[in-house]
């Protein structure tokens, strides 16, 4: 079972409770993989697992053909993360913050008016990110993930702060990329519909 991401015999324990094993997916150019399940159920383990950031008990994560660990700084540098904390610097305004996220890994800065006009973020760009609105500081973190040269989208409940104009939004954004050839990884209490192939887990 080979795709460009893909997992293979995957287990993970938390304590003595087994949260899944026996977990394989492969993912290509252009399908979601979503996650799914209750709280605790291991959802966020299994993203954080993907991206390297914990080990499994059994099995490995691929990336094109490679063992992700085998050559991590090719792997992190094709990945964008989403998660519940959006890790921005709270005194600097949002044009700062994603200014400093250039300076860390490869962005297209020059589309940065663009997306900040999408994301509805243009009259915020003089405020320190901290007085902005949990909503508002997550429509940030989205535009990190367009600038982002990466074909990879990590997603931790994407909706999470959003109005339903916001979560609408995240569903284009997702499916856009999809549509140009990214994957991406979302777990999340609601359903994403994006038209594009899409592969389940459901965790218990």
């Amino acid at each position: 079972m080979t795709g460009l991401l893909s997992g293979n015999d995957l287990c993970l324990l938390r304590g003595d409770r087994c949260l899944f094993q026996r977990l394989n997916f492969a993912l290509h150019c252009g399908e979601l993989l979503f996650v799914e399940g209750a709280n605790g159920s291991g959802k966020t383990s299994l993203l954080r697992g993907i991206a390297g950031l914990l080990e499994f008990e059994t099995g490995n994560i691929t990336w094109d053909g490679q063992k992700i660990l085998d050559a991590y700084q090719v792997f992190r540098s094709d990945l964008v993360w989403l998660s519940h904390r959006v890790g921005f610097k709270g005194e600097l305004n949002l044009l700062e913050n994603l200014q400093f996220e250039s300076a860390l890994r490869s962005c297209s800065m020059e589309k940065t008016a663009a997306v900040i006009d999408r994301l509805s973020l243009a009259p915020l760009t003089s405020l320190p990110f901290r007085y902005l609105s949990a909503g508002q500081q997550r429509r940030v973190a989205l535009a990190r993930m367009l600038l982002a040269n990466a074909r990879l989208w990590m997603m931790d409940e994407p909706f999470t702060y959003l109005d339903k104009a916001g979560q609408a939004l995240v569903g284009e954004l997702i499916a856009e990329h999809l549509a140009g050839g990214g994957l991406c990884v979302a777990a999340s209490h609601q359903a994403v519909d994006v038209g594009a192939p899409t592969q389940r887990v459901t965790l218990q």
